[in-house]
């Protein structure tokens, strides 16, 4: 049961989100998009949140900025917390701008105001907990995509449910976070999600 709750924090890494998101977007809408679009997109999402924040972890490691890839201390999520803005706002900017797939513009424009608030959060010296903020804002969206679309994803709302349930019960249980902490992180993910839907929903 320990290997299986451990196991939960990795599989559904907060750096692994934002592509099931966009792979879950691509997979459910009815709109028709070239599939050597959404290749290249879903490529160049892969390389910017997820290869390319691994390599920055490493080279934060060499210069004994940050211990392990969990940043257990607030001090230590600071740096990686503005590099990731950085890069969720080049996402924003040039991989998927707003005249383009308008859904997937909002979803980053509310990821990024979820990591600004983890990131006043950790320099307020509060820890939540990233993988809640992550796995939020990618339930929230799926709702909402339901409702924009009229597409019946009850399956996968019910799973993303679970999901976030095993998430939760793997922090607590790696004393990752309390209570508080992922409550917090829960509400920071869903809440910019939740805004952001007057303006494509």
């Amino acid at each position: 049961m320990n290997a299986i709750l451990k196991s939960i924090s990795y599989i559904f890494h907060p750096l692994l989100m934002p592509c099931i998101c966009v792979a879950f977007y691509f997979s459910k809408s009815p709109r028709f998009i070239p599939f050597p679009i959404i290749k290249a997109k879903l490529f160049t999402l892969a390389l910017l949140t997820i290869i390319l924040p691994i390599l920055i972890f490493f080279l934060l490691k060499t210069l004994d900025k940050i211990t392990t890839i969990h940043l257990a201390t607030t001090k230590e999520r600071i740096l990686p917390l503005i590099i990731n803005c950085a890069i969720v706002f080049l996402i924003i900017k040039y991989v998927l701008p707003s005249n383009e797939i308008v859904e997937l513009y909002y979803f980053f424009v509310g990821a990024l105001l979820s990591t600004l608030a983890c990131l006043i959060l950790a320099i307020l010296n509060f820890k939540a907990s990233i993988h809640m903020i992550a796995s939020a804002g990618v339930f929230m969206f799926i709702i909402a995509m339901s409702i924009h679309y009229n597409i019946n994803v009850n399956a996968s709302i019910a799973l993303f449910t679970i999901v976030i349930g095993a998430i939760a019960t793997s922090r607590l249980h790696l004393y990752a976070h309390s209570n508080i902490e992922l409550i917090t992180g829960f509400f920071v993910g869903l809440i910019p999600q939740l805004i952001l839907l007057n303006y494509w929903l």
